[in-house]
């Protein structure tokens, strides 16, 4: 386990303070061993998960380098076509976060650019050309979405050392050298580094400038693959809709309301702390109204805020201690336990990963009978005779988002209505990550691994659930207003009720 060195700061730490290369081992992954390019022209900043300024440990690794070694700092952030379920939805979030960074940066006096792939066959090798250039490439730490693959063969490629920076974790995820078993298991130990982990730090710029020469060059590198830098910090929405419309991705699937980027994370943040955290103890399962939680997670998924702020923040608003427990929590415990599930388990999101009694029970139960059983089609359209059910995947089709109790709800019924544990598995996934701003994100593996069994223990042993802790419909009206969540997000029709849908429940 890493080990870190505690201690309170009276003022915010200086980038250069030992806290600060503290928190960066226990933060780094040296992805392929190799050494430094000594020629190299710059230090790269490959940003691909945490599209902010603010707060990001990858930055402040390469500052901290570039000054080391008396060479200007890029920052490079791309995006194209090729990534699953790629959709106006995801495009439009991730556009209008680059604009907010795009700005921040240039108000620093950052170098900052952007390159968006619009079509699958254009250029795939841009970071690859600008590596070739760099004393070395530091990226983000992120186990899902595909992007511990990506620079895993990125770094077997290029011919310079590839460090990959955790900034999403509050706690360093180093922290943490192997799987936790469980909530109880990881809290404690976050608990005890997390006031240490949130102290703040004092940014500062690279001491040397990108030259108007280097942006040049780094536009004619670019320009090698007919690509060039999107002006994305000058864009409006409708010239960030009108570039999503030209990408080859899916225009099913459109973009909602909730705005991304780093200024409405942190509006949201505001509002959230100011007028939503102290009642949240009671209010956080009330799936009827739209201010019970934070509604923070697309936000911390796309790394526009960190979670250290939302933890500061939060504290100091002098929240009754249940309710700003409660949230932390969910902000820390959770995240990071889901976190630390997918960096240290390779098939974090299949069934052979979960633990032995889990696939135990599923082998015992796997032929028994369903009460009724959906096509994929009838799932997604939210036409089941279940009208709970139908309002959550509503929610997540219309808004990107499903209310915390209703989505374990969710969750949990497939299992009831596919014809294998397999197949409910498969099917969460792609509906997740089709539609929710937050797919693809350790956090929702986290919570449909969790549907499955993970991070529990064995409840009984039922029809179809076996072991597995088991969740209704038909009792959620304890927990909140069902009547008024299916009215806040549209009824719209359920099929009539099976007469035996009752018996396993």
């Amino acid at each position: 386990m890493t080990t870190l060195t505690i201690r309170t700061a009276a003022a915010p730490h200086a980038l250069d303070a030992d806290y600060v290369r503290d928190q960066l081992v226990a933060r780094t992954v040296d992805v392929n061993g190799k050494t430094y390019h000594p020629d190299g022209e710059f230090v790269l900043y490959w940003m691909q998960s945490s599209h902010r300024l603010e707060e990001n440990w990858a930055l402040r690794a390469a500052i901290r380098t570039a000054d080391r070694v008396n060479r200007p700092l890029v920052i490079h952030q791309g995006l194209d076509p090729s990534y699953p379920y790629a959709a106006d939805r995801h495009h439009t979030f991730i556009l209008q976060g680059a604009r907010d960074t795009a700005r921040d940066a240039e108000s620093r006096g950052l170098h900052y650019q952007f390159v968006l792939r619009s079509k699958r066959d254009e250029d795939r090798r841009v970071v690859d050309r600008l590596a070739a250039r760099a004393y070395v490439v530091i990226t983000d730490l992120f186990p899902t979405a595909g992007i511990r693959e990506r620079v895993e063969r990125f770094a077997d490629r290029v011919n310079c050392r590839v460090l990959a920076v955790d900034s999403v974790c509050t706690v360093p995820s180093g922290a943490f050298e192997k799987p936790e078993y469980a909530a109880r298991t990881i809290r404690p130990k976050i608990a005890k580094l997390l006031d240490h982990s949130i102290e703040p730090v004092a940014d500062a710029l690279p001491r040397v400038t990108v030259s108007g020469v280097l942006r040049e060059s780094l536009r004619a590198t670019i320009g090698e693959g007919g690509l060039s830098l999107l002006p994305i910090g000058t864009m409006t929405d409708a010239d960030i809709a009108a570039a999503v419309s030209r990408c080859d991705i899916d225009h099913t699937v459109p973009a909602v309301s909730l705005p991304g980027g780093s200024v409405a994370a942190a509006d949201r943040l505001t509002a959230f702390v100011s007028r939503e955290l102290a009642p949240y103890a009671d209010r956080r399962n009330e799936a009827s109204v739209n201010d019970g939680t934070s509604r923070l997670s697309p936000y911390l998924h796309f790394g526009h805020i960190a979670s250290a702020r939302v933890v500061r923040e939060a504290r100091a608003t002098g929240a009754p201690s249940a309710s700003l427990d409660a949230f932390v929590q969910q902000v820390t415990t959770w995240r990071e336990l889901s976190y630390n599930w997918c960096l240290r388990t390779r098939n974090y999101d299949r069934l052979e990963a979960l633990p032995a009694w889990i696939r135990k029970t599923m082998a015992e139960h796997v032929r028994d009978p369903r009460p009724v059983r959906y096509d994929l089609e009838t799932l997604e359209s939210a036409q089941t005779h279940d009208a709970l059910w139908n309002a959550a995947q509503r929610e997540l089709v219309s808004q990107g988002v499903i209310h915390n109790y209703p989505r374990m709800l969710w969750g949990k019924t497939m299992l009831l209505w596919t014809e294998d544990y397999e197949q409910a598995r498969s099917w969460l996934y792609l509906l997740n990550d089709k539609y929710a701003l937050d797919g693809r994100d350790p956090n929702s593996v986290g919570g449909i691994m969790w549907c499955l069994g993970l991070w529990d223990r064995p409840w009984g042993n039922k029809p179809i659930w076996g072991g597995i802790r088991p969740m209704v419909t038909s009792r959620a009206k304890l927990k909140f207003d069902v009547a008024g969540y299916i009215r806040r997000v549209g009824s719209g029709s359920a099929l009539p009720r099976d007469p035996d849908d009752g018996l396993l429940l």
